[in-house]
């Protein structure tokens, strides 16, 4: 594919004899006679090489290098002067050109620096590319899940992380919503470039607009200097839009119109500025129950909703309560420094059974809590949280095989609320909602029991 190359100078004789020589060497060359029309150009389309002159009015070289940089980080920049000085030279380096080139200069070594430039350029694509490769295959961040909702889940991401669409998550609180949205990007073509994340419900409106856009210097009292927003930060990567059903009205329209136009305009600026991003976006709400009372727009709903997916909360998928144990177990004994290698199988009856309103987000939590309180290498119910521990006399073991007849079940629970209330026979009677001497006949037909307060015997 030939090199396309940007040529900026306001003296026609230089620029015209650059053009010459660049197009007889075969590449594709715009030339422009100011930094404001480099500007243009620079929107409509991307560059492999720009070459610039220092001195310019308006814009000068140095506004053309960083405008370049901002929109297209991979395009090199041969700074061109009649004006040469260490400190210029230092500067046009500091904000990432190639070469500073001073006038006259000879049109061979022209030849050889563009070629040069333009090798660096294909090699850093090169380079680029091998890395996207790898992260695609490394598969990003890791979700623990064996159950079919997860599996499924993850299918789809595989299945849509390419596609570029923006992608709305739903999910309950503390699901993991985030980790499938860096999942998507990990899998995509944007995966080299960055991942941002915002919560639109943890700041006010004013603040969420200075995040989102950033602002102009002296846009507002403190504003002492031009400072991007995110979704300038991440160009050509992954924008992550977390509880956007809390976003303001106002601040709906303003994003609508970015993801339509493309464009953003800072607080206090004028100036459109191009923006090349993936919107994920996730709620724990029903966003469209929001779009019929008014409270979220239909077409930033439908432009969000192009792909959707849904993060099911942990009770949905129980069978992944060990393996998401283990996986917290192993995290917070290497961060704590402590070699706790089991999980006892009555704190895994609790977890499987318990509803988790907090879903993976509390199920971390009570790991995390865990393994601080555990002493040796195993994690046991007294190392749950108080609430949790009354459970234990509520949550029948594991059966011993796939499939109990109603007696052996029967049997199999009483035994184990015997145990667990230390063969106190009131006390468990009381647990099966039923009277001791009912326990008693039971425990008698089973083989349990001599006679009414006698001992248990095995």
């Amino acid at each position: 594919m030939t090199a396309r190359i940007l040529i900026v100078d306001d003296e026609k004789i230089a620029r015209d004899n650059l053009e010459y020589v660049l197009r007889k060497e075969g590449y594709d060359v715009v030339a422009v006679d100011s930094g404001f029309r480099a500007f243009k150009e620079l929107e409509r389309s991307e560059f492999d090489l720009v070459m610039t002159d220092l001195r310019m009015e308006r814009v000068d070289g140095m506004d053309v290098l960083e405008r370049t940089k901002e929109l297209y980080p991979e395009t090199e920049v041969i700074v061109v002067t009649g004006y040469a000085t260490v400190s210029s030279a230092v500067e046009a380096m500091k904000k990432g050109a190639y070469h500073y080139l001073p006038k006259p200069y000879k049109l061979d070594e022209v030849r050889i620096l563009v070629r040069k430039a333009l090798e660096r350029r294909e090699l850093e694509k090169e380079v680029r590319e091998l890395r996207r490769q790898v992260k695609r295959e490394a598969g990003g961040p890791v979700i623990i899940g064996k159950s079919e909702k997860m599996q499924q889940l993850l299918r789809m991401v595989e299945q849509i992380a390419p596609t570029d669409t923006n992608v709305l998550i739903l999910g309950e609180t503390g699901t993991g919503k985030e980790l499938v949205a860096r999942a998507v990007h990990a899998k995509s073509e944007r995966c080299d470039r960055p991942f941002l994340a915002i919560n639109c419900g943890a700041f006010t409106e004013e603040l969420l607009a200075n995040e989102l856009f950033g602002h102009e210097k002296e846009a507002f009292t403190g504003a002492r200097s031009t400072k991007k927003g995110l979704l300038e930060s991440a160009q050509g990567g992954t924008v992550f839009l977390d509880e956007i059903g809390e976003m303001p009205p106002t601040m709906q329209v303003k994003l609508l119109r970015v993801l339509q136009e493309r464009r953003l305009i800072r607080v206090g600026g004028t100036e459109e500025i191009p923006v090349d991003i993936r919107v994920v976006a996730a709620t724990n709400r029903n966003l469209l129950k929001e779009v019929k009372k008014g409270r979220f727009r239909q077409d930033l709903y439908y432009r969000l909703n192009v792909i959707t997916l849904y993060v099911p909360p942990l009770v949905e998928r129980r069978d992944d309560i060990p393996l998401l144990c283990r996986h917290f177990l192993e995290k917070f004994s290497r961060e704590q420094k402590k070699e706790i290698r089991e999980i006892s199988e009555d704190v895994l009856d609790v977890l499987t059974h318990y509803e988790f309103p907090g879903n993976v987000r509390e199920l971390e939590n009570i790991m995390e809590r865990a393994v601080a309180l555990a002493q040796g290498d195993r994690i046991e119910v007294s190392h749950l949280p108080p609430d949790l521990q009354q459970l234990t006399l509520r949550v029948p073991r594991p059966a011993r095989r796939e499939f109990l007849t109603l007696e052996e079940y029967e049997k199999d629970y009483i035994l184990w609320v015997l145990k667990k209330v230390k063969g106190n026979k009131t006390k468990a009677a009381e647990i099966l909602g039923i009277d001791r001497v009912s326990l008693w006949r039971r425990l008698k037909r089973f083989g349990l029991q001599e006679e009414p307060g006698g001992s248990r015997s095995r």
